[in-house]
């Protein structure tokens, strides 16, 4: 799922080639156009930036010829100098923008910088990201040497050897991919290398031929001076040291010669904004403010005043919010004169207002999260590994909203849970961090599902080796670490080769709080609580629910299909669905006799109350059925690492539930499972009910 859609989209006819565009924010009052990008990948490669500028500018993004949605021609005029400044024009008149700030990557950077030499009145400022221009900068010099030889045919065509006249037809996607390997120096680049390879397929060999081809403008190197000399817009280049396409001093020239701003990012490739993506945000933005005359961040005036903590809960279901709530309660049961603050979106920030909670108001530009998994599950199935990894332009949106809004305001204490955003970013720019951070999780380890293979062996473990680099680095980052759980619920599981088990690493750096919950039903007094909520003495109450977010509908119909053959087996079987606020109630079409509920506050309480419960594999649910005693069968999502590994080790441990595979749903299956449920004695570990006071103080600690 995109982090954004556009308002707008269509294309424009330029000389024969059609042109595609999107369009974000249309209403805003300035402009940020990226240039058609460079033929060999097309404008989703601006994927990191484009939500998070248009929450405060339009954007504007154009497909190359060649590439993604625009045309394909094999004319090498469509691809020259003049030819894209044309087509950035012509998009610019095809919508109405008398001017816009320009933003460009190698090749489109210099073409960009030309637009603005050439039509100083449509353009307001320049962004060139590892620019290509014409100096007097030679080439690097494996590069050089398969310049030289490019119309040759070669014995060996490997490596650079590969952007050949003769290889390139039928060998573009192996070529692109080592070309791209070497634009991604970075360690942990992994999912921008899939993404920009995805990129370069959508065209092919022929095409970037033709593109090569291309004329470049001007003739000479002196000439080019001149213009860009004549450029009086504000420009930014940013480059990184480890470009292996376009050397250093190409873009000192255009520094030298424009008076460029000059952003260089240590062992940055040629792709900063893809895998820096928050660095370069903050310096476009920076730029674009300035150019457009737009009121840049005001520094937060400190006074004094209570406590203000900025508290971010993960809005993948509801269970976070529900012991998020409980830590706060016990806080300010040792702090009242706190005041809250929560950056969170729905499902979990309607919860939130309706216990009377403050949501921040920035909350409204956050990308859904929510809607990100329930676009990646299938039938009972989530790949949870794989929605995290694809959700990476989400969290750079959210990032950056969390990171405007602590520069607009001050907060005495951050708390993320779950906020794989928040953490990775701020380890990411350890600068960044302008107050105590706290981390809270109740999982740590990615864990590859056994039929990844190798494949899903080694990313996994990549992305572990990365977290515990991350810590490494910056030991202090994090000013408490903290566990939602014991020790014995981490699993003893290698993070990967060379690296530690979860549970010794977690051990090493984390605080354990303990199972975290809120305040539980009296067991002396569940009588009381079930005539409160309805339920009769002779009702045998079966309790069929999947959490907050909206995957579930399936196992949904599943265990109400079983109502009539469980029903004739056990006595007063009452089967009450509860749907969550993601799932239309109306749309399960569940049979007579079955009750149906939407959003249920209070689910923990029914919980309490069930004589047996059937539900996913989510740990807060689980968690809260195993404190209240219950009998209860639990459905863990296929490919779902953290309720196929996670979760039942940690229940396994609490000797509580009966994991069942979603193949094994039938109906006359579940209701033998169901009469099992209500036979065996409940001998679960008791859970502990300290476990939020205990987090409350450890995140005090670092106020």
């Amino acid at each position: 799922m995109r982090a954004r859609e556009p308002d707008s989209a269509g294309h424009v006819d330029v000389g024969g080639v059609r042109l595609a565009w999107e369009s974000f924010n249309d209403e805003a009052a300035s402009t940020v156009l990226f240039v058609p990008i460079d033929t060999c990948v097309n404008s989703r490669a601006w994927k990191g930036q484009v939500a998070y500028l248009a929450q405060h500018h339009r954007v504007v993004t154009v497909d190359p010829p060649g590439n993604g949605l625009s045309g394909r021609s094999l004319d090498p005029e469509a691809y020259g100098d003049l030819a894209l400044v044309a087509d950035t024009l012509a998009v610019m008149d095809h919508l109405g923008l008398e001017r816009a700030v320009l933003v460009g990557i190698c090749v489109s950077a210099w073409q960009a910088l030309l637009t603005a030499a050439l039509h100083p009145d449509r353009v307001q400022g320049v962004v060139a990201v590892g620019p290509w221009v014409r100096d007097r900068t030679p080439p690097f010099a494996v590069r050089l040497e398969a310049a030289q030889h490019f119309d040759e045919e070669r014995d060996d065509y490997s490596g650079w050897n590969g952007n050949n006249r003769h290889y390139l037809p039928d060998h573009w996607p192996e070529y692109a991919e080592f070309f791209f390997d070497q634009m991604l120096p970075e360690p942990h680049s992994t999912k921008q290398l899939e993404d920009v390879v995805g990129f370069t397929r959508q065209t092919t060999g022929a095409v970037i031929l033709a593109e090569n081809e291309g004329p470049r403008f001007p003739d000479t190197a002196d000439e080019a001076e001149r213009l860009l000399r004549g450029i009086t817009a504000p420009v930014l280049v940013v480059q990184g040291t480890a470009d292996l396409c376009q050397p250093p001093g190409r873009g000192r020239s255009v520094v030298e010669w424009t008076g460029a701003e000059h952003l260089v990012l240590e062992g940055s490739g040629h792709l900063p904004m893809a895998r820096h993506p928050v660095v370069v945000n903050r310096a476009i933005k920076a730029l674009v403010d300035r150019a457009t005359g737009s009121p840049g961040p005001v520094a937060p005036r400190r006074s004094r005043r209570r406590p203000r903590i900025l508290y971010l809960s993960s809005p993948i279901g509801l269970g976070h919010v529900r012991r998020d709530l409980a830590v706060v309660d016990a806080m300010r049961e040792l702090r009242p004169e706190l005041e809250v603050e929560w950056l969170t979106q729905s499902p979990v920030a309607e919860f939130l207002e309706k216990r009377g909670e403050s949501v921040h108001p920035a909350s409204r530009h956050l990308a859904s999260e929510s809607g990100h998994f329930e676009a990646e599950s299938g039938e009972h199935d989530l790949h949870a590994f794989d929605a995290v990894r694809r959700m990476d332009e989400v969290l750079v949106n959210n990032f950056m909203v969390f990171d405007d809004l602590v520069e607009r305001e001050s907060f005495d204490l951050w708390v993320g849970d779950e906020a794989w955003d928040l953490d990775h970013f701020l380890h990411e720019h350890p600068s960044l961090k302008r107050a105590p951070f706290v981390w809270m999780t109740d999982f740590v380890g990615w864990l590859p599902m056994p039929d990844g293979g190798e494949r899903e062996a080694f990313l996994t473990a990549d992305y572990n080796a990365e977290m515990v680099e991350h810590v490494a680095r910056s030991p202090g980052l994090r000013d408490r670490s903290v566990f939602v759980g014991d020790p014995e619920d981490v699993v003893d599981l290698p993070l990967g080769p060379d690296l530690p088990t979860a549970r010794a690493w977690t051990e090493q750096h984390f605080d354990f709080a303990g199972y975290v919950m809120g305040e539980r039903p009296d067991p002396a007094r569940r009588d009381e609580l079930r005539e409160r909520l309805g339920y009769g003495p002779d009702d045998v109450v079966c309790l069929v629910s999947v959490g907050g977010s909206g995957v579930g509908h399936h196992l949904l119909r599943r265990v109400a299909a079983a109502y009539g053959p469980a029903s004739a087996r056990i006595p007063g079987l009452r089967m009450v669905v509860v749907t969550g606020p993601r799932i239309d109630r109306e749309a399960l079409a569940l049979p007579d006799g079955v009750e149906v509920h939407g959003f249920l506050p209070d689910l923990d309480l029914h919980h309490a109350a069930c004589d047996v419960a059937v539900v996913q594999g989510g740990l807060s649910t689980t968690m809260e059925l195993t404190a209240a005693r219950r009998p209860f069968l639990y459905v863990p999502l296929e490919h779902h690492f953290e309720q196929q590994v996670h979760v039942r080790h940690r229940l396994a441990r609490h000797r509580a539930g009966r994991a069942l595979a979603y193949a094994d749903t039938d109906p006359d299956r579940v209701a033998e499972e169901l009469v099992a449920a209500l036979a065996r004695p409940v001998d679960y570990l008791p859970v502990p009910s300290d476990g939020a006071a205990r987090a409350a103080r450890l995140a005090l600690e670092a106020l």
